[in-house]
């Protein structure tokens, strides 16, 4: 998997793109650190943009969760968007609409 940042308004946003693995376990730490600097400049929205996500396993579904977690504990609104295909496919077998708020 790779990202891309981008600081918007009150928000950042991160742009996932490949597969979301096991393997990318390393990554996900990158993403959670950024969240004690957007606190503290104001942002309140961490964005995922996963339009250009082709593929997510289970371990990538529970890193969204461990990223939701971080995120609340940090007062910011994680927002999954454009998940597409097997992705979102994925997410609603999982039922984490119930716990993420997704957008089309």
């Amino acid at each position: 998997m790779d990202f891309k940042t981008t600081n918007t308004g009150d928000a950042t946003e991160v742009r996932l793109a490949g597969r979301l693995e096991f393997t990318d376990h390393d990554k996900i730490p990158g993403i959670i650190e950024m969240l004690d600097p957007m606190a503290q400049t104001g942002r309140r929205r961490l964005v995922l943009d996963m339009s250009a996500l082709e593929f997510i396993d289970s371990a990538g579904l529970g890193m969204l969760l461990i990223l939701q977690e971080e995120a609340e504990n940090h007062e910011i609104k994680m927002v999954v968007r454009g998940p597409a295909g097997d992705v979102r496919r994925s997410i609603e077998l999982a039922r984490l609409s119930e716990i993420i708020t997704i957008e089309p």
